[in-house]
Formats: C-alpha cells, sequence, structure tokens
C-alpha cells in the first residue's frame, strides 16, 4: 500500500532497519523523525535512501526562513523524498523552503522532495487554542494555514484526518493531505501498548480506511504496526482496511 507511511520511531538505527527490511514492499515509505534523526544523524537517512525507500523527514522545521532554507537544502541533498515545516512559521517561510529544495535539487540534478507544512498537531484539541494563544476554533485555524500554505507554493499539509474534507474544499483535490493520528479498529490478538485500537497522546485519530476514504494522500502510522507482535502483518490488515473502504 504505497500511501501507508511507517513512522520509525524507534532509538536506534538497527531497529529502524529491522523494521524497514521487515515493512519493505508492503508500505510505501518511511518517516523519521526528531528520536530517531536525533540519536543517529543523517545516515540513517542515508541508509534508507540508498535501500530505494522513500523517507519522509519529518523534523517540522520552524526558524526564521534562512535557516529553514539552508535545512531544507540539507535535507534535499540527503535524497528524502518528503520533508516538512510548521507552517506557522509564515509565507515567506515556506517560500524559502520550497525555493531550497527547487534550488538544490536543480544543483543536483534529482527530483525536488515533496515539502509540506505542519498545521496543527494532532496531540491538540479545542481545549488546547486558549492555552498557545489562538482565538477560534481548532479546524479554522488549520484551514487557514493550509491555504496559507498553498499560497506559498508547498505541496501540502500535515494535518489530523478531522479536517481533511475541510482542506479539501479550500484547498483543491491535487494538495497533498498527509496524515497522522492514525489508529487501527478491531482489537487484534498481539495488540500490545500503543497497538491497534491505543489511541496514545493524540486527540484527533481515525481510522487509515475512514482517512483514506475522506481524502487523505498518504497515512502516517506508527504504534498500530511497529508495537504489533507481527508489523507486517499489522501492515496488511491496515492496507486491507484501505482497500475494503476505497471499494466500498
Amino acid at each position: 500500500m504505497s500511501q501507508i507511511l511507517v513512522a520509525l520511531d524507534v532509538d536506534t538505527a538497527e531497529a529502524a532497519h529491522a523494521l524497514a527490511d521487515r515493512l519493505r514492499g508492503a508500505v510505501g515509505g518511511f518517516k523519521i523523525g526528531s528520536r530517531l534523526f536525533t540519536s543517529h544523524g543523517p545516515s540513517v537517512v542515508e541508509s534508507l535512501v540508498a535501500r530505494g525507500d522513500r523517507v519522509f523527514l519529518d523534523l517540522k522545521f520552524h526558524d526564521i526562513p534562512n535557516t529553514v532554507a539552508g535545512a531544507v537544502a540539507a535535507a534535499t541533498r540527503l535524497g528524502v523524498w518528503m520533508v516538512n515545516v510548521h507552517a506557522s512559521g509564515g509565507h515567506v517561510m515556506m517560500k524559502a523552503a520550497r525555493d531550497a529544495a527547487d534550488a538544490e535539487a536543480s544543483k543536483a540534478g534529482r527530483p525536488r522532495p515533496l515539502v509540506i507544512a505542519v498545521t496543527m498537531l494532532t496531540s491538540l484539541s479545542e481545549e488546547s487554542m486558549g492555552e498557545i494563544g489562538v482565538a477560534g476554533a481548532l479546524a479554522g485555524q488549520v484551514g487557514r494555514l493550509a491555504m496559507l500554505a498553498q499560497s506559498a507554493g508547498l505541496d501540502g499539509v500535515v494535518a489530523s484526518p478531522l479536517e481533511i474534507a475541510l482542506i479539501r474544499s479550500r484547498c483543491g483535490p491535487s494538495f497533498e493531505i498527509v496524515t497522522p493520528g492514525i489508529r487501527g479498529g478491531e482489537a487484534s490478538p498481539d495488540r500490545g501498548a500503543g497497538a491497534p485500537g491505543v489511541k496514545d497522546d493524540q486527540s484527533r485519530t481515525m481510522t487509515a480506511g475512514a482517512a483514506l476514504a475522506a481524502g487523505a494522500s498518504y497515512l502516517v502510522v506508527g504504534r498500530p504496526i511497529i508495537a504489533a507482535a507481527d508489523p507486517r502483518a499489522a501492515a496488511e490488515r491496515i492496507a486491507a482496511d484501505c482497500a475494503a473502504s476505497s471499494a466500498s
């Protein structure tokens, strides 16, 4: 299932490679976030890219435009397939990120990575909005940030599955929507902490099939797969759920 991206949220390169080797062919790529990248740096990205994997570098860059541009250029040199920034960094910062990816890819003679923007973290809820100084409803803020990202030339956004329909209505069918907060449906026999059916710290979640049916482009799935006793079987169950939803 090419739309499933597995979050390699583990501590060691060895664990990441073992998961990737087990899942390769059953999923569409792998997400490397701050946990693994902080432990092992660019080498773990390069090793997966060298194996032909699509790598989503999920470091959520959020800084002044020049600094973010340099970081996105570096990510492009690593050969990542997708990289993200925070939409709340603003139009100028996001445009700098897109321009840096274009320039670096052209210089290296390689395809430009998809550059997407994080809207609101899936751990946030309506109650969190006031805490971070945002007035109004969470969905409204997601919609505004998605439109801002599109106006800056970005390829898409990261957003919870609950905001997919809103983003589609405002940004159109070709805008990429990358959706974390994916959880399993029915309990499975190998379920453990963080496995299918467990919400953990994300407050805006949905099953994989429902998210694709709502219009997601890609699904980021972590614990329901990597915490399962048999990660490949868990990935295949989620892919089957997606296929069933698409067929209905």
